[in-house]
């Protein structure tokens, strides 16, 4: 055996491994992979911010949510989550979560009902990670 290490993509290896961890979990669980995308649009149809997730599993996961530095501070973060979260409720999504640094949006997060479940120090030496869980089914945590 010969162990390689690289910083070079190869999307044939990617595939490969993705598939096969893909192939094992299919023993355990259903297939319900689905992408979940929700933008906000100017009049002229530009972006002006966007949220990247998937759901599966029961749980909606936020990838990434961005407004433009013009259009923040007017309620479109909170509008691509809630619309997020009430397409991931359709899909059957009981639970969603994310993460955040300490230089981003936790307590943005923590006014739309998220908890900390999880944090990790010393990102680039001073910052912090958070791991946020919300329940979207109505129930208590």
């Amino acid at each position: 055996m010969k162990i390689e290490v690289t910083d070079l993509r190869n999307d044939q290896d990617d595939v490969y491994v993705t598939s096969q961890l893909r192939a094992y979990n299919m023993a355990f669980t259903v297939r319900d992979f689905r992408l979940l995308r929700v933008f906000a649009r100017d009049t002229n149809g530009s972006v002006i911010g966007g949220l990247l997730a998937d759901t599966y599993w029961q749980y909606l996961e936020v990838h990434q949510l961005w407004v433009s530095e013009e259009h923040r501070h007017a309620g479109h973060a909170s509008r691509l989550m809630s619309a997020a979260e009430d397409e991931a409720r359709l899909r059957g999504c009981k639970h969603a979560f994310l993460d955040t640094f300490s230089f981003q949006a936790l307590g943005f997060y923590q006014k739309l009902g998220y908890r900390e479940f999880g944090r990790l120090e010393e990102f680039s030496g001073k910052h912090e990670r958070y791991y946020l869980h919300k329940r979207l089914d109505g129930r208590h945590p």
